[in-house]
């Protein structure tokens, strides 16, 4: 059985923590220090009450909410949040592995009691941590993630045969790791709305073991990010010759995930202007990828956010962060044929070299 521990409003909740001041008020966590030009990174549970999301301009919050509480996003904080987490999780003796900064997935076996097991670990991440988290329960690591969101916040919930139907024909598809975005709404088109429609049509993504993870090796650390950036001989205002290399670079770091066998959810684009100086901004989304184009497209999403465009850039990077080892297999036509296409690519370019087959966007890189 997996066991999958998901933390409630993990940046904002660390900061409630710290601050009591903060306890029990409307919060949101912004990807720069400026509260009215940044993004909501991750909002606490009072604001998102109020309709307060991650991924929202901060200035919309503060619109809906005059009174929200603020603070910039310390990285390093939550990061370490996480890795004493993971320590604390890795003293019960199960395998276990990081899903995501603020998920973990511990396989629990044939554990007698796994709900009592469950309990314990709640109770001792909040007595360490003073902050909540909740927590699935079933038989593979896409049921288990789908339990861990069902009672949130500080909830505990189990998916058995018992209540397997149940369960997933009162969840919407939109829930289930994977369908939040066009995989989803193509569903949806098609006219399934629940999980259980989605059972009933394709049994076999609710196979018994999917995603099933081994003990990681311990001589081989996974890594937290990976990145690729480059300094340009000059500054450039030219835009085509700045897109093409941020299309580059989201090449290569999708190639070193492919090579690694993971997944990255967040995306964080690093500009550097001589006179104006570093725009840096990331964007957490709801699916992990490893394809370089949907990185590249990503970054894009991130640039949008810049307070001025016309900017000469120096140097510029592609952080893939949020990393996993676990995905689901492609379900629709058009995702198998392209998980074919960058397969053969991949061999292709391993037995050739690097740059035998590139995007076209990349020549311009060149010039």
């Amino acid at each position: 059985m997996i066991l999958h521990i998901d933390m409630d409003a993990f940046f904002a909740s660390i900061e409630q923590a710290i601050n009591p001041h903060l306890l029990g008020k409307p919060l949101i966590v912004g990807s720069r220090a400026n509260k009215m030009r940044t993004v909501v990174c991750a909002a606490s549970y009072e604001a998102k009450t109020l309709g307060i999301h991650s991924g929202m301009p901060s200035k919309d919050a503060f619109n809906l909410c005059p009174n929200l509480e603020f603070v910039a996003a310390d990285q390093a904080k939550y990061i370490w949040t996480s890795e004493q987490i993971f320590e604390l999780l890795k003293g019960y003796g199960f395998i276990l592995n990081y899903a995501s900064v603020d998920e973990f997935q511990m396989d629990i076996l044939e554990h007698p009691e796994p709900l009592k097991l469950a309990e314990r670990i709640r109770e001792q991440i909040y007595a360490n941590f003073n902050i909540t988290a909740s927590i699935g329960l079933a038989k593979n690591w896409l049921l288990a993630k789908l339990a861990s969101k069902i009672n949130k916040p500080n909830g505990l919930t189990l998916i058995n045969e018992s209540n397997f139907k149940e369960v997933l024909a009162r969840t919407a598809i939109g829930k289930l790791c994977g369908m939040a975005g066009k995989t989803g709404q193509a569903f949806i088109a098609q006219g399934l709305k629940t999980c259980w429609d989605l059972y009933l049509k394709l049994p076999e993504f609710f196979d018994e073991n999917p995603g099933k993870f081994e003990e990681a090796d311990e001589s081989k650390e996974q890594p937290k990010s990976i990145s690729h950036s480059y300094t340009l001989p000059s500054a450039s205002g030219n835009p085509q010759f700045i897109l093409a290399w941020i299309r580059l670079l989201s090449e290569m770091v999708g190639q070193r995930l492919r090579q690694q066998n993971l997944i990255a959810r967040t995306v964080h684009l690093w500009l550097n202007n001589p006179q104006a100086g570093d725009f840096l901004a990331q964007k957490t989304f709801s699916s992990a990828t490893n394809d370089s184009y949907e990185i590249y497209l990503r970054s894009l999403r991130v640039m949008a956010r810049m307070p001025k465009k016309g900017y000469k850039i120096r140097a510029l990077g592609v952080t893939a962060s949020g990393l996993s080892r676990q995905s689901y297999l492609p379900l629709l036509t058009e995702e198998k044929r392209r998980e074919a296409l960058i397969k053969a690519t991949d061999r292709i370019n391993s037995r050739f070299g690097e740059s035998s087959i590139f995007p076209a966007q990349v020549i311009l890189t060149r010039k």
